[in-house]
């Protein structure tokens, strides 16, 4: 007899990491999705530049890990492959949330999603399914999943939330072509609100763009 796959649910539990305090001094939250091969805790510390008093930031943990060498000594982790993808994206934007939920935002705050690499695919997803009241949508160095449309962010567009794609000049992931194609997709997708910023540098998170992302 062929093998049959079958499916069943149950509860799980993951982590996530934050970094400094969220109180009536606050002014952004950010929520950061890491890219492949990080882990939330090592991802969070390239925002350590960030003003302490006035940023709060979250880093959710992308579910499957592995080791990234065969040392196996260092673990890194993946959001979604090209395996079940549409029940671990499921799984992983309930994850988010209930995240989201229990972090309990207060309003006076400015809402910042970013993702990075193919943390971009995530940030797009949930910010698209939940409709998070989000200020700003930082897609950094990354590509926005085809099944997405411009209908699941007419909601940004009418609340006058920014979106930014911000992309290294030596990024040796994005062609020209592929980014000729990013950009028509960007000017679709967001009705021609969101705006393009570079930097010298390649395919990695830089200290000082996260910092002038907030002008």
């Amino acid at each position: 007899m062929e093998p049959k796959e079958k499916q069943i649910s149950y509860t799980s539990s993951n982590t996530y990491s934050t970094m400094n305090r969220l109180n009536e001094r606050t002014k952004n939250v950010w929520i950061i999705f890491h890219g492949i091969g990080f882990l939330s805790r090592y991802f969070i510390r390239y925002f350590e530049g960030l003003p302490k008093d006035e940023n709060y930031i979250i880093a959710p943990q992308a579910p499957s890990k592995y080791y990234l060498k065969k040392d196996f000594r260092h673990v890194g982790a993946s959001w979604l492959t090209k395996e079940n993808t549409v029940l671990d994206t499921i799984n992983v934007l309930n994850y988010m949330d209930k995240l989201f939920v229990s972090e309990k935002i207060p309003a006076h705050c400015q809402l910042i999603v970013l993702g990075f690499s193919q943390g971009v695919s995530i940030a797009t997803r949930w910010t698209a399914k939940s409709k998070i009241n989000l200020d700003q949508l930082i897609l950094y160095a990354g590509g926005i999943p085809e099944e997405l449309t411009s209908e699941d962010f007419k909601f940004l567009v009418a609340r006058n939330a920014k979106v930014k794609m911000v992309l290294g000049n030596k990024d040796e992931f994005i062609t020209g072509a592929r980014l000729e194609k990013e950009k028509e997709r960007m000017d679709s997708l967001f009705n021609g609100i969101a705006q393009w910023i570079k930097f010298d540098g390649g395919h990695e998170i830089k200290k000082d763009v996260l910092i002038n992302l907030m002008e």
